[in-house]
């Protein structure tokens, strides 16, 4: 790099501080924080035996400062990213190359669209992009890959010269609706009946109650994890989350 900016591949998040990691994410975004990524890391979700191995890029600034960060990952399949490229791996097995490793740029585990570049400003955008498509290759790795970016940040990508990827996702918005009957009211009254009559059947033998920070125990992610796991057995998946996981954010992000 120039100008006294230097490119970096850590072997893991936590191998920066919080505070300079978290400084690159003013927004806050949970899924690209220290604290969530660090806490795959120290539970074993992510790294040996996983097919996800850190591999976050940073570029420091002359006096050394992070100046940008990628949350990135060498992949050796293609599971756990909620976007498959496994046709993509086939054709290029077929065509005499090897797809994996492959470096990923992601919040894992996450299909939530959010910050993928990590910056102090605008400007560390394209160097940024340029130390992934170094450790590429460097590496001799097959390619880059970003998922879930958000709006915001795909011009910066394609000003980069990387290509788009269009997918389809199906989102619920709340259109100003004050309560729950502010939203069945704009349904029509078939709807509105039937899902009342299932809210109703589900309510008849639970008890709802809302916790939140300290007062999630132990046991409460004991109950949680078999719900996790069930939800994994039922999509044919394997749940990524380790049980430690759990424990570890219900310490560090518990707010």
């Amino acid at each position: 790099m120039t100008d006294g900016v230097t490119a970096e591949l850590l072997s893991k998040v936590s191998d920066i501080s919080a505070k300079q990691w978290d400084a690159l994410n003013p927004q806050g975004n949970p899924f690209v924080s220290h604290g969530f990524l660090s806490a795959l890391e120290q539970s074993g979700s992510v790294g040996a035996g996983t097919g996800w191995s850190p591999s976050p890029v940073i570029i420091r600034d002359a006096e050394g400062v992070p100046a940008a960060a990628l949350p990135a990952y060498l992949k050796t399949h293609s599971q756990g990213e909620y976007v498959f490229d496994h046709h993509w791996a086939d054709a290029f097995h077929r065509a005499g190359g090897q797809y994996y490793p492959k470096l990923q740029i992601a919040a894992p585990f996450s299909p939530v669209p959010g910050p993928r570049l990590l910056l102090r400003d605008e400007a560390m955008a394209l160097p940024i992009l340029r130390a992934a498509e170094a450790v590429v290759d460097q590496n001799g790795l097959s390619s880059a890959h970003a998922t879930f970016v958000e709006q915001a940040e795909l011009a910066l990508f394609r000003e980069a010269g990387w290509l788009t990827r269009v997918g389809t996702q199906f989102h619920w918005q709340n259109r100003d609706y004050a309560d729950f009957e502010s939203f069945l009211g704009a349904l029509s009254s078939r709807k509105r009946k039937a899902i009342r009559k299932e809210r109703a059947g589900a309510q008849a033998a639970v008890r709802i109650q809302q916790i939140a920070g300290a007062d999630i125990t132990p046991e409460h992610w004991d109950a949680f994890w078999i719900f996790y796991q069930d939800t994994g057995a039922r999509k044919w998946g394997t749940p990524y989350l380790t049980r430690a996981f759990f424990d570890i954010i219900g310490d560090s992000m518990r707010d």
